[in-house]
């Protein structure tokens, strides 16, 4: 009989895709969460794996060989006071996901505070293209794939290495988990201020990544970034190889199209054809081309394979045009994201007029922490519009620094009313949260689609 996983907290991404390998691999898996929620309960579903909504200790009698903890699970909660009194075997999702499905591969874990879901997209699809069939867990929905995380017979495996913490017994980073042999860093700032107390706690925690990294693996590293270049001076054992910089992975400035040249230590090596936006993808696809071709993809292989490659989901996706208004969704909710997704559209559309619209909801947006550097990171914005509900600090007075062209609401159906009243034809409106934020995506089609 196969041994039996109960995952807790399996509707979160990272551990939805455990789970979903994990099936694949021939485990029996069963889990529960606080709210059984779609899409990921569907897909899960669709896999035959059975949903217990919620954490009760009753849970306990289905006597799984192991459970496997995620990091939304803390002391307190019913179903582990359950296991801890019992006894139980317990592990946490990333070290179960080491040690089960990623020990003998070849990791390639994409690390960075912002781009890891992207370029981690990014590189499965060009080691797809190359035939290489790689396994892969990405913390988003890739357009490219049917699924986020899949296990392939491949000794490839490309996992987004992401630096929030592990479980609630073990707050080391993910990432520290995965002993890749190409690492990419892609760039450090201070995030997840329920977590980390500065940026120097954050770096130590990539420093810790880059000690996994073998000295027969590579390193990736964005050039341009200080915190990287400190992280790397604290000690690297590991060749490195940088990209924005004149003796690293360039790349030209883009047309109007979004299309750009890309050479390497001054020699070109062709022409990326595609259509994302902004100066951040650029370097995104740099990362990627530098990490496949430490696996042995050919830089034009790669620069081929980028030219249909098809995004993420929530990055700068279209979800539809109503009146001749274009709505975006995107999931920046950090300022630096912000600024460089305002700067990429407004590089596509010209003068046409921006409405920004910000749901601050991530733990360190609500803490306000960073609030400052907010009002300045909407300077391509046109209109900019704050949904104020449930924060920890005063928005209005905040983005009074914008005067006129700012407008905070703590109630989400006059936001909504705020923006159609005042969006007109070839405006794009881009909505800018890490959460469903109460479907306002239909809701702003449905209403200017209703405007006479």
């Amino acid at each position: 009989m196969p041994a039996h996983l109960h995952i807790l907290g399996i509707c979160g991404t990272f551990m939805g895709g455990i789970a979903a390998i994990a099936k694949s691999a021939g485990y029996r898996v069963t889990g529960c969460d606080a709210n059984v929620y779609p899409p990921m309960s569907e897909q899960l579903r669709a896999l035959g794996i059975e949903l217990t909504p919620g954490f009760g200790a009753e849970q306990l009698a289905l006597r799984p060989d192991v459970w496997v903890v995620g990091n939304v699970v803390t002391r307190g909660n019913p179903l582990m006071e359950a296991i801890l009194d019992a006894g139980e075997r317990y592990v946490s999702g990333p070290q179960w996901f080491a040690e089960e499905v990623l020990a003998g591969k070849h990791v390639l874990a994409v690390a960075g505070t912002h781009g890891k879901t992207t370029v981690s997209a990014m590189l499965a699809w060009i080691l797809e293209k190359a035939g290489r069939s790689p396994g892969f867990l990405i913390g988003g929905v890739p357009n490219d794939f049917p699924v986020s995380a899949r296990l392939t017979a491949s000794p490839l495996f490309v996992i987004e290495a992401d630096e929030y913490d592990t479980a609630f017994f073990d707050k080391r980073s993910k990432f520290v988990h995965y002993r890749p042999r190409t690492a990419i860093l892609n760039n450090i700032e201070f995030d997840h201020a329920d977590i980390f107390d500065d940026l120097a706690s954050i770096e130590r925690q990539f420093h810790h990544f880059v000690r996994t990294v073998p000295r027969s693996g590579k390193v990736i590293a964005n050039g341009t970034e200080e915190s990287v270049k400190r992280v790397l001076t604290l000690g690297c054992w590991t060749p490195v190889e940088a990209f924005g910089v004149a003796d690293g992975w360039q790349a030209g400035e883009a047309d109007a199209q979004g299309a750009f040249e890309v050479s390497f230590a001054g020699q070109g090596l062709g022409r990326v054809q595609w259509s994302l936006l902004g100066t951040h993808n650029r370097f995104n696809a740099l990362a990627a081309l530098a990490a496949a071709r430490h696996v042995g993809v050919e830089p034009a292989a790669g620069i081929k394979a980028l030219g249909s490659f098809g995004g993420v989901r929530r990055r700068m996706q279209i979800r539809g045009e109503a009146k001749g208004v274009i709505v975006y969704d995107d999931f920046a909710h950090h300022p630096t994201a912000i600024r460089t997704t305002l700067e990429g559209l407004r590089q596509r559309v010209g003068k046409a007029r921006i409405l920004a619209v910000l749901d601050p909801r991530s733990n360190t947006m609500k803490r306000g922490v960073m609030k400052d550097a907010l009002p300045p990171s909407f300077a391509q914005a046109d209109r900019v519009y704050i949904y104020s509900s449930g924060i920890g600090w005063d928005a209005r007075s905040l983005f009074a620094l914008l005067g006129p062209r700012a407008r905070c609401e703590e109630d989400l159906d006059a936001l909504i009313a705020a923006v159609v009243g005042e969006a007109r034809a070839g405006d794009h409106v881009v909505v800018m949260s890490n959460s469903g934020f109460g479907g306002i995506h239909g809701k702003l089609l449905d209403r200017l689609s209703a405007r006479v």
